[in-house]
This record gives C-alpha cells, structure tokens and sequence, in this order.
C-alpha cells in the first residue's frame, strides 16, 4: 500500500529521488568551488573573457544548489549541507590549482556531463513518480545546460 507525503507523492518514491537530488546536489556544490577558483585563478590571453564567464557560471551553480536543496525540502527530506558528505557523494572532482582556460572549460564540460547524465535519470524517476516539480526542475536545467555545452565547446574548437 502506497503512504503518501504532504503534497500527494509516494513517499518511498519521493526518499529514492531526494537521495538522488543529494547526490546532484553534492555535485553541484563541487561544480560550484571549482568554478569559483577558475575564476579566481584564471590567467592568460582569455582572462577577461573567462573570469566574467566563470563568474557567470559559479553565480548560476549556486542559485541551482539552493534550488535542489530546497525542493529536498519539498519533498520531506533533508538536503545534505556539509562539505564531506558533498566529497563523499560527487562524483565530480575536486579541480586543484588550474590557471589554463583550456584546462578549465576541459573540467566545466567534464561537469556538465557529469551532472546532465545524472539529471536526465532523476528526471526518468520523477516521471515514475509523477513528480511534477521535480520533472520540471531537471528539463529546465538540462536544456540550458545543454545549450552551454555547446558554447565551452564552441570555445575549445578556436
């Protein structure tokens, strides 16, 4: 027999996907400090260009995490909030020391599809569910971030 939460969702359906929404959360959480040391430590010819896009980049990341963590929220659920339970649970690395834009954009597009495979199957559960919002949530992120795909790749073919 099905129990369901607050807002009409089966509540084993609802724990599996914030389970998963805490993993992309970690993911985006070290998404987010590698993208804020690109900016910081971006050096050559493209710094101007780069550090305003990473900046970009690291302001979107985190208007994202408090999304995820909030529709945790939502659910019924806690959204993990310290940094070793993030490490334990990315699956993106820590990004050390890089000052080459190459080298960045290398790890941003690593990132993104990193967290766009992961997005595409929080979206296939959330449709078993019939999680709307949650749904919803994932098909906004992953058509913008697909489109940005695009652009850092556009970038590397110079």
């Amino acid at each position: 027999m099905e129990v369901m939460n607050d807002i009409g969702l089966d509540e084993v359906k609802v724990f599996e996907l914030s389970e998963q929404l805490n993993e992309l959360l970690s993911n985006y959480q070290i998404f987010y400090m590698n993208a804020r040391g690109f900016h910081w430590n971006i050096k050559g010819r493209q710094f101007f260009e780069l550090h305003v896009k990473f900046e970009e980049l690291y302001n979107d990341l985190l208007l994202k995490v408090d999304e995820l963590a909030e529709r945790i929220l939502t659910l019924g659920h806690t959204p993990l909030h310290s940094y070793s339970e993030y490490a334990k649970r990315a699956t993106i690395a820590e990004a050390k020391n890089i000052t080459s834009g190459d080298d960045a954009v290398s790890s941003i597009l690593s990132s993104f599809s990193a967290i766009i495979e992961k997005q595409r199957a929080i979206l296939a559960d959330a449709g078993d569910a019939d999680d709307e919002g949650t749904s919803a949530l994932m098909s906004d992120y992953i058509r913008e971030q697909e489109k940005l795909v695009w652009m850092y790749r556009a970038y590397l073919s110079q």
